[in-house]
């Protein structure tokens, strides 16, 4: 419904008996005095009709003429706020010496859903002295100019004449009615003249001014007696939008000419002062800057400058062809005072409405669905304030807004203080008619298909847009554990199922911690991991011993880190090949007890021969390992027809074994068997050919390659090793070495001479400390070497090839403050006889002296690194 000025009044006779002037408005309404002008805001008046008039003795219809008229202007914006623009000096106001001005206004709200009309009648006295010899005020819809009366207090004849701008030139002259039927607006006060046209008549033309466009008005205003006459000249110059406003996309720019020549008559023009403002309103620095507003005044212009959705102003939608555009209006205001002698001055003031052009902005759909929720959340916008969601058509029906919300899908309308951002959300669950699903490689796929109906209110214009929704929904898969094992190792591989879970691995009974996993040799491919842990491991349960074989187990388990509750767990166990018991010609006898899981409180220390007085030779909490020799610790030998059985057993003494019993009643007698079988008779035949010597017998040196190898274990069970050259320790923590001689067999021995530590590479650099000197332990180190026995398994065939032994990590000290940061180890080696020992170095008897230390020595810090041995 088209009203004043375009905006959508009705303007309707209101009776000012029918007022209710005490009822509390349901609109806000509040009244300011900006100057020269008067503005009323009445609002939100939502989708109800707001019908305003004017009272001044009698109720005045208020229409688009007759404001233009009479000195009337308004505007709304997208949320239905209106503002009424009035000058104090309009064709209705109470004027009281040209000091004070009151006008009265009527208002009336109706609408469809409103049980009766509400009625408001609002009066508002501006005070204003401070008037210039001529003041122009640029509205929307007119252009006044006020000038001061040589003749105060006459009144207007009816035959007083309005000359247009070419009076001069002999045009026609139009009497004082009939000017005011052509829509001008004219009027004396006590002091002033004043003039008002319509922006639209005839006798405004366009002038050019600085190089922009001007609509511009002279007129002289004669008033006539039997034998006077007065004439007094009036001119208004008003900017038109287009010519003097750029557009870029973020910003407008407004250029005003700094003099106005067809508003100046001579040359001795100053300007004195210039505001921006808003609607009316002058703003300071503060503000403007808040805003982001700037104005900047040179030689030939005052430019305005303003960003695009700032406060202020407002967006604007429209539909065309089908597709959803906005643009952005604000109306800023110019106020200029100027001189031109003493007793000539100008207020100038311009409200210049600026609408950018309308530009494309489609719509996004943000689809904000989280498939666990197993709801789609799709967000449509930004859109601005006048568009409205009418309906969603789905695939198989059309439900409006309230008929989604009683279906219980959830539409929520979100409105930020920006201008244009209104955005709708919708919520649809998966398991609404509407939503398709399929399932495809383990997962759940949820696909929704829709168009929203939209309708911008002012334009009463539809449009749509249409969104496609897809989820996939991975059906949960826990992690699991698996695996296996060969000759020496178990091999296990977690799977870490669906991404998301959390859990904890359990090796045996402890974590796999980072530590842990590197000495299982973790390996992580992203999918899942998998570690490799020998058969002898401190994790591995030993279940039973048989003649030749171990027979171990590992268990592991996934644990829910919140609930410590299992996800899966597993367990494999293997019979690994391992000679316990080994018989050797000489008749020496070796064997190695293992401790078995039904027995875990067994002191494997505490075993015995059958002679209670042989005990292992080396024994932890997992091994006990016995040496000794056919005729001795109560060894029993068997005559067999064609072998000798030497027996004996390994257990647990009657003190022990009743030390047992009182914490582990549960728990069997520990007994372990040990037997060796050598051959009675051996008969071999030996083929030979006697000839003559044909030279004298001579000898040869022989050459032959020994390969010897050190390197640095993870711990005491010497299984696994480090695989870099360079190991970070920290102080005191143990290192254990092994030195290998890898290309010999069981007839020789390997045995240790010297080994030194040095801050460099190089073997013969100085300082040096010393840690084993002869075959024995620096008896001057405070953190002695402990050697290590070393005893036969699948890696190590001869014993006698191997030297283990630990010794604390340390560091050189150079000075109080200065601490070596690696250390170098070297050892010097001789290979022996092993039946037939010569020398020093393959003879060597070590005894327990602790002397002095001296010259230099290890020094205690936070933490050091030493580089593979040499």
């Amino acid at each position: 419904m088209r009203g004043l000025f375009g905006f959508g009044w009705l303007i309707l006779l209101i009776v000012v008996e029918n007022v209710e002037t005490q009822k509390k408005p349901s609109i806000n309404i509040y009244s300011k005095c900006l100057g020269n002008i008067m503005r009323l805001d009445v609002g939100p008046v939502g989708g109800n009709l707001l019908e305003v008039s004017v009272l001044n003795n009698s109720t005045n219809l208020l229409t688009q003429s007759l404001a233009s008229q009479c000195g009337f202007s308004m505007k709304i914006d997208q949320l239905g706020n209106a503002m009424i623009f009035a000058s104090l000096q309009n064709c209705f106001a109470e004027n009281v010496d040209d000091e004070a001005f009151t006008t009265t206004i009527n208002l009336r709200l109706h609408g469809s859903q409103m049980l009766e009309d509400e009625l408001y009648q609002v009066a508002k006295t501006c005070p204003y002295t401070a008037w210039a010899s001529r003041e122009i005020v640029c509205e929307r819809n007119y252009m006044e100019v006020s000038v001061q009366n040589v003749s105060p207090g006459r009144p207007v004849p009816d035959d007083d004449a309005l000359g247009d701008p070419q009076r001069v030139a002999g045009e026609r002259i139009m009497k004082v009615k009939e000017a005011q039927r052509r829509g001008y607006g004219i009027s004396n006060t006590p002091t002033r003249l004043v003039l008002r046209a319509p922006l639209s008549s005839p006798e405004t033309y366009i002038q050019t001014v600085a190089g922009l466009p001007m609509k511009v008005l002279k007129t002289s205003t004669i008033f006539e007696n039997k034998w006077l006459a007065t004439q007094i000249d009036a001119a208004a110059a008003c900017p038109v939008m287009e010519g003097s406003v750029s557009f870029t996309p973020h910003s407008i720019s407004w250029f005003l000419p700094r003099r106005i020549d067809p508003l100046i008559s001579s040359g001795q023009f100053k300007l004195l002062e210039v505001h921006m403002g808003v609607d009316g309103q002058r703003l300071d620095v503060a503000k403007m800057a808040a805003r982001r507003y700037s104005m900047s005044v040179n030689d030939l212009y005052i430019i305005t400058e303003i960003p695009i959705g700032a406060v202020g102003g407002h967006f604007k939608s429209r539909v065309q062809d089908g597709q959803y555009f906005t643009a952005y209006t604000i109306e800023p205001m110019l106020e200029l005072f100027w001189s031109e002698d003493s007793k000539k001055d100008t207020r100038y003031k311009v409200l210049l409405p600026i609408t950018t052009p309308f530009l494309p902005q489609p719509p996004r759909v943000i689809d904000n669905t989280v498939p666990e929720e197993q709801i789609f959340k799709v967000l449509l916008g930004p859109f601005c304030a006048d568009v409205a969601l009418i309906n969603i058509t789905f695939s198989s029906e059309v439900l409006s807004a309230a008929d989604c919300i009683a279906r219980g899908l959830k539409i929520q309308e979100h409105m930020s203080p920006k201008s244009c951002s209104k955005v709708f959300t919708l919520e649809v669950p998966f398991a609404d008619r509407n939503v398709q699903q399929m399932k495809e490689m383990g997962m759940s796929v949820y696909s929704l298909e829709l168009t929203f109906g939209l309708l911008v209110m002012w334009q009463s214009a539809p449009f749509s847009h249409t969104a496609y929704l897809e989820a996939k929904f991975v059906n949960n898969v826990p992690p699991s554990v698996s695996g296996g094992c060969d000759y020496q190792n178990f091999y296990i591989l977690v799977k870490y199922g669906t991404p998301g879970f959390n859990f904890k691995t359990l090796v045996g009974k402890r974590m796999l911690t980072p530590n842990l996993a590197q000495q299982y040799n973790f390996m992580d491919n992203g999918t899942h991991f998998s570690v490799t842990v020998p058969f002898l491991a401190l994790d591995v349960e030993i279940e039973a011993v048989e003649k030749s074989s171990i027979r171990s187990r590992l268990d592991v388990s996934l644990r829910s880190p919140d609930t410590l509750d299992n996800i899966d767990t597993f367990a494999v166990a293997c019979d690994f090949f391992s000679t316990l018991t080994e018989c050797f010609p000489n008749g020496t006898i070796t064997t190695l007890a293992v401790k078995l899981e039904s027995v875990p409180s067994l002191q494997l220390s505490q075993l015995t021969l059958r002679d209670p007085s042989c005990g292992p030779s080396y024994s932890d909490d997992r091994y006990a390992y016995f040496v000794f020799t056919g005729n001795s610790c109560g060894t029993t030998r068997t005559f067999l027809p064609t072998m000798m059985l030497y027996e004996n057993e390994i257990f647990l003494p009657a003190p022990a074994m009743e030390s047992n019993s009182k914490t582990e009643e549960s728990e069997a007698e520990y007994e372990f068997k040990v037997a060796c079988y050598f051959d009675l008779h051996t008969n071999r035949a030996v083929a030979f050919n006697n000839r003559p010597r044909r030279s004298k017998p001579f000898a040869e040196n022989g050459i032959e390659e020994l390969h010897v190898k050190m390197r640095l274990a993870l711990d005491d069970s010497y299984s696994t090793f480090y695989r870099a050259d360079y190991i970070a320790k920290y102080l005191q923590q143990p290192l254990y070495f092994e030195v290998e001689l890898t290309t010999s067999g069981n007839s020789v021995s390997l045995e240790l001479v010297d080994c030194w530590a040095t801050l460099e590479d190089d073997r013969t650099s100085l300082p040096k400390w010393d840690l084993i000197i002869n075959g024995c332990a620096n008896p001057r180190n405070p953190h002695k070497v402990i050697f290590h026995p070393v005893f036969p398994d699948t890696r190590v065939q001869h014993p006698s090839n191997f030297k283990r032994f630990e010794i604390p990590m340390f560091a050189f000290t150079k000075d109080e403050n200065n601490l070596s940061r690696q250390v170098f180890v070297h050892c010097d080696v001789v290979v022996c006889d092993a039946t037939n020992p010569v020398g020093r170095a393959c003879n060597v008897t070590c005894s327990d002296q602790d002397a002095e230390m001296k010259g230099d020595k290890p020094a205690v810090s936070d933490g050091r690194s030493i580089n593979r041995l040499t």
